[in-house]
């Protein structure tokens, strides 16, 4: 802080603040993309579960966007190939029937979903191994 010339100055003066956050009800489209990358998420992990890989060696870093009648999922993973994007598109199909949209303007029958996860970078992954921050990056 610009000005403080002691630890108590410091102190006082970060004392002064605004808190701010943000709740959003059930059905928001935040909470609906939340849960499409935690379908994705999941799904990684399952399936690398059910082949018997380590799951400790999976990344998997999953967005998503919703708009109208739309749904993008992007990020990076590095683990099993054999979750696919026509896997990962069914899955965010189901989660938002799950939610229950089937209205003109967004319905899980007719929803564009476009997949854009792709392998993680080398470089990413590296930092990630090397940091053994197993939380950070990954």
């Amino acid at each position: 802080m610009a000005g403080a010339t002691n630890s108590r100055e410091l102190c006082v003066a970060r004392s002064n603040y605004l808190f701010t956050s943000e709740s959003v009800s059930e059905g928001h489209p935040d909470k609906v993309c939340d849960r499409i990358s935690d379908e994705v998420v999941d799904l990684y992990y399952k399936t690398t579960i059910e082949q018997g890989l380590d799951v400790w060696s999976l990344r998997c870093a999953a967005e998503t966007l919703a708009t109208t009648n739309k749904v993008v999922i992007a990020g990076e993973f590095r683990g099993t190939d054999a979750v696919t994007k026509d896997l990962i598109a069914h899955r965010a199909r189901m989660a938002i029937k799950d939610i229950g949209y089937d209205q003109e303007g967004f319905s899980w029958r007719n929803a564009d979903i476009e997949v854009l996860l792709h392998g993680q970078s080398e470089h990413i992954a590296q930092g990630v191994d090397a940091s053994g921050n197993k939380e950070e990056g990954a």
